[in-house]
């Protein structure tokens, strides 16, 4: 068949033969294409001939503008257009030239594809346009068939989807670069696990023509997988229980990669495995993009090589730091025990320290390294003689002075390690017994001089020598208790840290009563 300008009044307009097609994914948005030109009827002809369009599965959109100045302010705003027909001659004889120069170096747009259509060839040649402007495609109007008009915008749609599928997979590898450091940087295996998800969401969502990833991150333990974190939908989700919430041919999948200890890519399911402690494992679930292409499947593999080695140095870390916390637990201990405390004493110190420093402000980093170091308070005890340290009686002035000198001891034991840790535990140590107004030892250290660890901690033993019963004495009301530190509030004790006991005491005494001692639960 014979066919005639599209844009001659004169000749009568004609289709291209349909062709069948992909079906049209309704959850894809369509080609975005602009059409520029000042004449209404170029406008319509374009959108009658493409009406039924289709380019892997997706339709076109068309968006009008009448002038190089109202393209502008389109392409301003519409940053995702895949082409444009653009007129040379509308409000001057060169105003499609100057925009295409404006799109391609004040706007940087080297993605959309531009087509010229010039109804005057002469006035535009076509060999120094393309070299000059960075024009894909030049079509005189009156060649402009209807078959031509199609097959320029297939040209053009493929090739601007090869830019964009190149473009997409740099991004890709700059999120996976982007993302190595920020997991590197985790150090607590549930803030890992939930970087990491937020990292794979965001890397498998870069394509806006595929569906928003949403997924979740769970633990293993005793035989049950329980969501810790997670986006999307299954926000509403966090703390419940992976068999009361997702489908059974996703417990499926997720049953697979914990039994076989691998991850697992099925359609649009991504499952990951992250072995963690010994009796605690992690599945990371995304799900809610198409199929991933081999190039995509590459990108996940290079990010979760990066996430295994930082994974393996978290667990390495944590095998560091709980050694060195278990050293100070037993070292504290063994303080206590030399002078007939109990293991517990240490256990309700530890626990009311970090509470209390959340209380106060500090960092949950902060909270934990006081937790861990606060068990070491006593440490100093090792180096009092026993017949002072365990005397049944009132202590002489001699006496009492070398039993003051624990705490200069026990940070002497431990100031000169460099481990953050042992610094803590060796504030701890050394000033326990400062005093708010400057009257405590070893130092005479008041008010703010004294760290907030010591401060803290001086609180936490206080609070635990009075309200709890040993073998030898008997607890105080807790009435009573709390008298004494209203007596001795910007005295001996820091005023702020006084007010948080005794608003927050119901939290204290819940630490107390649950980790109270076997007497006092009738056990012995």
């Amino acid at each position: 068949m014979v066919e005639t300008n599209l844009f001659d009044d004169d000749d009568e307009l004609l289709f291209a033969d349909e062709e069948e097609n992909e079906v049209v994914n309704p959850h894809r948005d369509p080609w975005r294409v602009l059409i520029v030109d000042d004449e209404e009827e170029v406008h319509s002809v374009t959108k009658m001939v493409l009406a039924q369009f289709e380019f892997m599965g997706r339709a076109l959109c068309f968006i009008d503008a009448y002038s190089a100045h109202e393209a502008k302010q389109i392409l301003a705003r519409e940053p995702d257009i895949a082409l444009i027909l653009l007129d040379v001659v509308m409000e001057s004889d060169d105003a499609g030239l100057k925009l295409a120069d404006f799109i391609r170096n004040e706007m940087n747009n080297h993605f959309v594809r531009i087509v010229l259509r010039t109804g005057q060839p002469g006035q535009a040649p076509e060999d120094r346009v393309i070299l000059e402007y960075d024009i894909n495609d030049y079509k005189a109007k009156t060649e402009l068939t209807a078959t031509k008009l199609f097959t320029t915008v297939v040209t053009s749609l493929r090739s601007y989807r090869d830019i964009m599928i190149i473009e997409h997979n740099k991004r890709g590898l700059r999120r996976v670069i982007d993302a190595s450091p920020t997991i590197f940087k985790l150090q607590s295996l549930n803030n890992f696990t939930r970087g990491v998800l937020e990292q794979l969401t965001t890397l498998l969502s870069m394509d806006k023509n595929s569906l928003f990833c949403q997924g979740f991150t769970a633990t293993h333990e005793a035989s049950e997988l329980r969501i810790v974190a997670a986006t999307g939908d299954y926000e509403v989700m966090i703390d419940r229980l992976v068999k009361e919430t997702v489908p059974d041919s996703v417990a499926v999948l997720l049953a697979q990669a914990l039994v076989e200890k691998r991850n697992i890519v099925q359609g649009s399911h991504y499952v990951s495995y992250l072995p963690g402690r010994a009796d605690q494992e992690y599945i990371i679930y995304v799900n809610g993009w198409e199929e991933l292409n081999e190039w995509d499947r590459n990108l996940v593999s290079l990010f979760f090589t990066n996430v295994s080695v930082a994974h393996d140095n978290i667990m390495l870390q944590m095998e560091i730091e709980e050694t060195q916390s278990e050293v100070i637990y037993t070292l504290g201990e063994i303080a206590e025990a030399r002078s007939r405390e109990t293991g517990n004493h240490v256990r309700r110190v530890a626990l009311y320290s970090e509470l209390m420093a959340k209380l106060y402000g500090l960092t949950d980093h902060e909270a934990e390294s006081l937790r861990l170091a606060s068990p070491m308070h006593d440490v100093g005890k090792l180096g009092i003689p026993d017949n002072i340290l365990n005397k049944p009686g009132k202590l002489s002035r001699e006496e009492w002075e070398i039993m003051k000198t624990h705490a200069g001891i026990g940070n002497e034991m431990l100031r000169h390690s460099k481990r953050p840790l042992m610094q803590a535990a060796s504030i701890v140590a050394g000033q326990h017994h400062e005093r708010w107004d400057g009257a405590g030892y070893p130092m005479g250290l008041k008010a703010q001089e004294i760290h907030i660890f010591g401060r803290i901690t001086a609180v936490a033993d206080v609070f635990d020598a009075l309200s709890v019963c040993r073998v030898y004495k008997d607890a105080w009301p807790i009435d009573k208790v709390m008298a004494y530190f209203r007596e001795e509030k910007g005295r001996h004790f820091d005023p702020r840290l006084v007010n948080l006991l005794e608003e927050h005491l119901d939290k204290f005494l819940a630490i107390r009563q649950k980790f109270s001692e076997s007497w006092e639960r009738g056990e012995v």
